[in-house]
């Protein structure tokens, strides 16, 4: 159910802003301590993820999807499987901005990740590294995460948009 288009005020919106990074800094402490509830409670119900296939891969028509739309309980199982085949090395992140549309009921964090992980029995490392959109949904007083593009490193950005 949606909730009514409302303008809010100014300190609403700040609040609004802080509550978004809030979010950000919340799915960083999943990730720290591999808490699967924690990281799937940030999750709107309708929430997507697209990945690109690599960090250089900016045009979205060769993106690919991982998981399709959210599902508590194949998503539940692949953060436990990850998590209990990987040990995390470190886990940098750092927000680079926050927008809130005019309505302050729609966000936009975009966030610099910096994760290693390492395969407990093969050794074998895995990076996620790039910058990561991530929009939220203003749902019944929080943020809920509701779509998140991979991660793309912009140093290989094309110069020129067509």
């Amino acid at each position: 159910m949606e909730e009514p288009v409302t303008q809010v005020t100014e300190s609403e919106r700040r609040r609004r802003s802080a509550l978004v990074q809030e979010a950000v800094d919340t799915e960083t402490r999943a990730w720290d301590t591999q808490d699967v509830d924690l990281l799937l409670g940030l999750f709107h119900p309708d929430m997507v993820w697209p990945f690109p296939p690599d960090s250089s891969a900016h045009d979205p028509l060769t993106w690919v999807w991982v998981n399709g739309r959210f599902d508590r309980e194949r998503w539940s199982a692949d953060y436990r499987e990850l998590f209990a085949a990987h040990r995390l090395v470190h886990n940098r992140r750092a927000t680079a901005g926050i927008s809130l549309s005019a309505q302050s009921d729609a966000a936009l964090a975009v966030v610099d990740v910096d994760t290693l992980w390492e395969h407990r029995a093969t050794g074998t490392r895995m990076h996620w590294k790039g910058r990561a959109g991530k929009g939220y949904s203003w749902c019944h007083g929080r943020w809920l995460l509701v779509m998140h593009t991979g991660l793309l490193d912009y140093r290989t950005a094309p110069s020129e948009r067509g």
